[in-house]
């Protein structure tokens, strides 16, 4: 296993394979982009949404939690997808489901058909998303995943970061639907190149799909979701909030349960034993934390307060969110070579007390606040959010053997849209509750309670990153878990193509 690194350099076949492998990891990182570009690309336009189609605001925000929260369930079913088809037949499905998405939202004439086109769309990016992650543990050999992972930390943060800058930007300029159809021939000639370039080798197995988990995992996370956003409606939704709270928490209780059950026998839809290793748990932690403060308050709150409050228009609310979108695309690589040199304690504890203290920063704004100020406390977020993203998507994978790399994407990539989605409903659902408005919409009042929840939320964020060990280990299996492994051998990284996972 040690002679594998050493032949990497001296068979011809191997040689060629790392420049390819940057050439594919680079093609699903730009289509990855795309997509996922499209979570928060509507969130300037909520509040002319609720206008053009009459509904409430807690009701538009679904087109953002309902996205998010069809990737949660959607996402759970890729560990058998990856194991059953090749990544070519996952790609091409998820492009083209994005595709007609797409073209189904663009062409939408009411609410309930523009959610339909969201929710095809947020199928097609489910499956991106760990098809991309796992893909880099397989090609990447440990010591360069911190700068790999630096890469795709630009698609999952700072695509939904300039989204409501490019939302605003076209919002202002050619309406909603040019917000999908400015998108539609980028993902279409995504969907051509990749049915032509990409091959990349593996081994597929016949496993079965245990529909019964499917099921659970969509009311659970459904009903919770629902609940939480019904608490923000005006006299409710069509059923009571705590029975839908309640419903979701029973039916994951029974989704996991019947999870480890049924990896026994290596049957499992999700195989939860990567919540036996100590180190994925803490990263996992802080990542639903931060997602929960990226997706609902950077992305949503702050373009609602900008609008609401400081009465700006859509394309100078997306403008002064861009400065701090770039600085977390710029510190990617960088914070990830800084975590491959030093581990990721030195850089998440710093950026855990700077988004604590940028969210209650955002607290004490008010409506005679500069919109300097505003664009200062941003950056400061999304700095410190760039110095937890890297380090703990690379952490919590980077502690797990190969066999578990493809369930371990899974449920990172299913916490994260599930904290967003969770983070999205709170924030909207408190800034409503907390709202002064007799017509219960968000105002200066409500909002300000939402960022000190937010706030609360950051505090707990620093609490959680004391955790953090000191060091990566230098091999993917260095750290053994709690408990048990379920007898699977660790097996050495792949770096080449055609290996198999």
């Amino acid at each position: 296993m040690i002679d594998s690194a050493n032949a990497a350099t001296t068979d011809p076949d191997q040689r060629s394979a790392a420049p390819r492998a940057g050439l594919l990891i680079g093609m699903l990182v730009v289509s990855a982009f795309v997509m996922i570009l499209n979570e928060t690309i509507l969130s300037v336009a909520l509040r002319d949404l609720t206008v053009v189609f009459d509904v409430s605001t807690t009701t538009a925000q679904w087109l953002t939690s309902g996205f998010l929260l069809t990737m949660a369930v959607v996402i759970p079913t890729t560990g058998f997808l990856l194991e059953r088809f090749t990544p070519r037949q996952v790609f091409l499905v998820s492009l083209t489901l994005f595709t007609l998405g797409t073209l189904l939202s663009g062409a939408a004439h009411t609410f309930w058909l523009l959610l339909a086109g969201r929710i095809v769309q947020a199928c097609g990016t489910a499956v991106m998303l760990p098809l991309l992650m796992t893909s880099v543990m397989r090609l990447v050999p440990p010591q360069r995943r911190g700068a790999t992972m630096g890469t795709i930390s630009i698609v999952i943060a700072v695509a939904p970061a300039i989204g409501p800058t490019i939302g605003g930007a076209l919002l202002a300029s050619l309406g909603w639907r040019w917000m999908f159809f400015t998108v539609l021939p980028l993902a279409v000639a995504a969907l051509v190149i990749g049915a032509i370039w990409l091959r990349l080798d593996s081994r597929t197995r016949p496993v079965p799909l245990d529909v019964l988990s499917v099921l659970l995992s969509a009311v659970g996370f459904g009903g919770l979701l629902y609940g939480l956003s019904s608490f923000g409606e005006s006299g409710g939704g069509a059923l009571p909030p705590w029975t839908s709270v309640v419903v979701g928490g029973v039916a994951l209780t029974v989704f996991v349960w019947r999870q480890v059950r049924l990896q026994r026998h290596d049957r499992a839809l999700l195989d939860l034993r990567p919540f036996t290793y100590r180190s994925f748990v803490v990263a996992l932690v802080l990542t639903a934390l931060l997602f929960m403060c990226l997706l609902g308050a950077a992305a949503i709150l702050l373009p609602l307060y900008l609008q609401t409050v400081m009465h700006t228009s859509t394309f100078v609310s997306g403008l002064v969110v861009l400065p701090g979108g770039l600085v977390l695309g710029l510190l990617g690589r960088p914070v990830g070579a800084l975590f491959d040199r030093y581990g990721a304690r030195p850089l998440v504890i710093p950026g855990a007390l700077a988004m604590a203290a940028s969210l209650w920063l955002f607290s004490a704004l008010g409506p005679g606040s500069p919109l300097a100020a505003v664009l200062g406390i941003h950056i400061l977020l999304m700095a410190g959010l760039g110095l937890m993203m890297t380090p703990l998507m690379t952490e919590s994978l980077g502690v797990l053997p190969d066999h578990l790399h493809s369930h371990g994407s899974a449920i990172l990539a299913t916490l994260q849209q599930v904290a967003g989605a969770f983070g999205t409903a709170v924030f909207i659902t408190v800034a409503a509750l907390g709202s002064v408005d007799p017509s219960g919409s968000p105002d200066a009042v409500g909002l300000r309670i939402a960022f000190i929840v937010a706030g609360c939320i950051g505090v707990l964020a620093v609490v959680a990153a004391l955790f953090v060990r000191r060091r990566p280990a230098p091999t993917p299996v260095a750290e053994e878990p709690d408990g048990d492994q379920g007898g699977h051998p660790a097996q050495p990284s792949a770096t080449v193509p055609g290996g198999t996972s």
